[in-house]
């Protein structure tokens, strides 16, 4: 894996997150320099009536210079994509929700073929999705959401990488964790 540029989504809130934890150890695996975009420390927001609008111009006049667009185009550049984020409530951090929104830009991730099917633009082979689960994980509404989405942008390749019971009697965090970090 020679000079692949690794993009690094972190979208997990707590300073010793296990979700982290587990995505810098994938990363140092690859040992590759990565960029990392901590959603947390950006200033994302969802699209309004305003920004959708601006949005759709932009997007209908081919002008893809707007800062808007800069999540979208840092994305589709990247060969390999790492996301990380804990399950909460049976998917994943609204803050993630609010980076897909403003990644899907068509022109830039994806463009409708002739029968109104996306087609990705991405240039990522892969897609690495990491979470933790205090209890029992059940992809449904995150990591099957997000596999579907990255067909979208054209990057057919993910993976899941999943460490669950955290939080339940009986299970020692620790030792789970640091199992799914020397299983990689």
């Amino acid at each position: 894996m020679l000079n692949k540029k690794i993009l690094y989504v972190n979208c997990c809130v707590r300073n010793e997150s296990r979700t982290n934890r587990i995505a810098q150890a994938l990363l140092s695996k690859m040992n590759q320099e990565y960029e990392e975009l901590n959603l947390y420390e950006e200033k994302l927001a969802p699209l309004t009536k305003e920004t959708l609008e601006q949005r759709t111009n932009f997007i209908k006049n081919g002008d893809y210079s707007s800062p808007m667009f800069k999540y979208a185009k840092q994305f589709a550049k990247a060969d390999i994509i790492v996301i990380s984020a804990p399950y909460w409530d049976l998917s994943f951090p609204a803050e993630l929700k609010i980076y897909i929104e403003n990644i899907y830009v068509t022109g830039i991730t994806s463009k409708y073929g002739y029968n109104g099917v996306p087609i990705g633009m991405c240039k990522a082979e892969k897609l690495y999705y990491v979470t933790t689960a205090g209890g029992p994980y059940l992809p449904d509404y995150s990591y099957d959401y997000i596999k579907e989405l990255a067909k979208c942008f054209g990057i057919m390749e993910t993976e899941l990488i999943k460490v669950e019971m955290l939080d339940v009697d009986g299970f020692v965090a620790d030792e789970l964790v640091s199992k799914a970090i020397n299983d990689m």
